[in-house]
């Protein structure tokens, strides 16, 4: 790994997102961006019963322009609830359920204020399971025009257009908990919850497909 690449924060991140990010030592999660409604900023899909389910998380002041790291959790909605019963039924027969779940539980019921901090902490909590040593900082003003030595991904993962509009990510099939069809480009919890540890060779063999 080598380089530095900046990109948004995203909520419970894609496999897709790992893709982009893992050929860097330094990710510069970019905290001084205009926050997006209807992005990956907020919400994430997992796999369920009744198939691929969005996951939105609710914040407060996302209305006109307002710095992303400004942007607050709503706590009125009882969301932690919601979030983690939809994730452990979806889950809770996969094969590492056991081994990740309490960690995980532990950081969704945490109470952090701001959206880039808890989504901060759930980055970190993707890489430290696959053991990825990815360097992550935030940016300390918003520069419309990054220095040359930076790869500038901010916006580019959308959730308005599907993966396959973009060159990072190659689906490889892995064995999932619910259907006979493999969906790709789930969150992450997905991928680590039915693989483990084999996570990240999955992510690095998604990744080298297209971009090595």
């Amino acid at each position: 790994m080598a380089g530095v690449v900046c990109i948004e924060s995203h909520y419970l991140p894609s496999i897709e997102y790992l893709c982009a990010i893992l050929p860097f030592e330094t990710v510069e999660i970019e905290v001084h961006e205009h926050f997006e409604k209807q992005s990956f900023r907020n919400r994430c899909y997992i796999n369920t019963s009744q198939g691929k389910q969005m996951l939105i998380l609710p914040v407060t002041n996302k209305h006109g322009k307002t710095p992303v790291h400004e942007i607050r959790i709503d706590y009125q909605q009882k969301w932690q609830n919601n979030h983690w019963r939809t994730i452990e039924s979806a889950y809770r027969n996969a094969p590492f359920f056991e081994f990740y779940s309490d960690d995980l539980k532990k950081i969704i019921y945490e109470k952090h204020e701001h959206l880039i901090s808890f989504n901060q902490k759930l980055l970190s909590f993707c890489l430290r399971k696959v053991g990825l040593s990815i360097q992550v900082k935030e940016t300390i003003t918003y520069q419309k025009d990054l220095n040359s030595t930076i790869l500038d991904l901010r916006g580019v993962i959308s959730a308005k257009e599907d993966y396959t509009h973009r060159s990072f990510y190659q689906p490889v099939a892995y064995h999932q908990v619910f259907g006979n069809n493999f969906v790709a480009n789930l969150s992450f919890l997905d991928l680590l919850f039915c693989e483990g540890p084999n996570a990240i060779r999955i992510i690095q063999t998604a990744e080298r497909k297209l971009n090595k």
